[in-house]
């Protein structure tokens, strides 16, 4: 049986989805509900606004990543493919789809890494479980009800 590559977590939060969305498609924002802790800082100024944007942000180990946004719909959904700065993506994606629903909205986080061939990489992807992805989901909820 082969290894399961696509994870992902959903909530409904209290929240309508344009709130939502401008707390995930805003990179300088990130850092403060990235449930992996994985994310140190971006710049301001790369709040994305559509498919081929590339926004860069710096991880607690120091690197850069360049963020290659590949699906794109305002206030709905938001995916992209991470690469070390300057290079290609290698093979993961990172996806928010905020669906509005009585009460909130369903915001269903997913990791997808089924492309993704680079061996070094290969234990973070498999640390990425639906409990971290659950993690970032709870932590965007807490910083939009704050």
């Amino acid at each position: 049986m082969g290894e399961h590559r696509l994870v992902s977590a959903s909530t409904v939060i209290a929240a309508t989805a344009e709130t939502l969305f401008e707390w995930i498609a805003d990179p300088a924002l990130q850092p403060a509900w990235d449930g992996n802790e994985n994310l140190l800082a971006a710049e301001e100024g790369q709040r994305v606004r559509a498919v081929g944007n590339v926004f860069t942000m710096t991880l607690t180990m120091g690197q850069a990543r360049d963020n290659h946004v590949v699906e794109f719909e305002e206030g709905r959904r938001i995916a992209w493919l991470p690469a070390p700065e300057g290079a290609e993506p290698l093979g993961h994606l990172w996806r928010w789809e905020l669906d509005p629903t009585d009460g909130g909205t369903l915001v269903t986080h997913t990791y997808d890494w089924t492309e993704l061939q680079d061996e070094t990489r290969l234990w973070r992807a498999r640390a990425t479980t639906e409990t971290s992805l659950r993690a970032s989901i709870d932590r965007l909820a807490g910083v939009v009800g704050a």
